[in-house]
């Protein structure tokens, strides 16, 4: 593979964006259609138009991700041209083919549900035309993909915090929090509060995650409800029930319960 690697949320954008073009661009036809029609005075039922458009589009979208899969192999930016070229020649004409034999049977089973008929083969007879259309449609697909991937790989990527820095959300806000200045964290309900020397700050997580999060980072676990990094701790008071007071640097205690005290001594 020569193109970009697959980028599923990147990917999902495109058929999303694909899917309400195509709705947009086959409702008109289905108006001109009904226009023309009536002009030549052979009027059409709005179902008939309606069927033949959306069976269309149904197929389309289901390429749709074959021709993108195929589009990432043989990228048509780099080359070699003349081979990528005709590759993707080649799988448009496959295309064609396959939309207007699977449209062909969707039309018949639809008209013949209401009791109507559709010849099955009629859009196959009438190929060359289909052709023109289809393999115009697989070139627009395979440019507007590449046009897409490659816009996306030139964005800049969102920007990612260091590893020693907590990213806090706090509504459309995001405090960039240095770990170095956490002294210890708090269950609150859904969150946790984060203690630092100017007060704290709540952050949507829960405390075991937290707890994965800063292993690394020196903190470690006191109480069932609180994480306190080392380098804070200025003294552990031991109680007759086997639980323990933490003192910090800055004077403030925190409980600990006994539970914790054995790691805490041994780390």
């Amino acid at each position: 593979m020569d193109g970009p690697r697959p980028d599923r949320r990147e990917d999902l954008t495109f058929l999303l964006v694909l899917f309400v073009v195509l709705a947009i661009f086959l409702y008109f036809n289905v108006l001109n259609e009904l226009e023309e029609r009536r002009r030549d005075g052979h009027p059409l039922p709005v179902w008939q138009p309606a069927v033949w458009e959306a069976t269309s589009g149904v197929v389309v979208m289901a390429l749709a991700p074959a021709v993108m899969a195929l589009t990432r192999r043989a990228w048509p930016v780099r080359g070699p041209w003349l081979r990528k070229i005709a590759v993707l020649a080649g799988a448009g004409i496959g295309f064609s083919f396959i939309h207007v034999v699977a449209i062909g049977a969707m039309r018949w089973a639809i008209y013949r549900a209401v009791g109507d008929h559709y010849s099955l083969l009629w859009p196959l007879s009438d190929w060359p035309y289909e052709a023109r259309k289809d393999l115009f449609g697989f070139a627009a697909i395979v440019a507007s993909y590449v046009t897409w991937r490659e816009f996306a790989g030139r964005r800049p990527a969102a920007a990612t915090p260091p590893p020693d820095v907590l990213e806090v959300r706090d509504g459309a806000r995001r405090h960039f929090v240095p770990l170095s200045e956490v002294v210890w964290v708090e269950a609150a309900g859904n969150y946790v509060e984060l203690h630092r020397d100017g007060g704290g700050l709540l952050h949507r997580a829960s405390l075991a995650d937290m707890e994965r999060r800063l292993q690394t980072a020196g903190f470690v676990r006191v109480h069932r409800s609180r994480l306190v990094r080392r380098e804070a701790i200025a003294a552990i008071e031991s109680k007759p029930t086997g639980d323990f007071l933490v003192r910090l640097r800055d004077g403030r205690e925190l409980a600990g319960s006994r539970r914790y005290r054995r790691p805490l001594l041994t780390d």
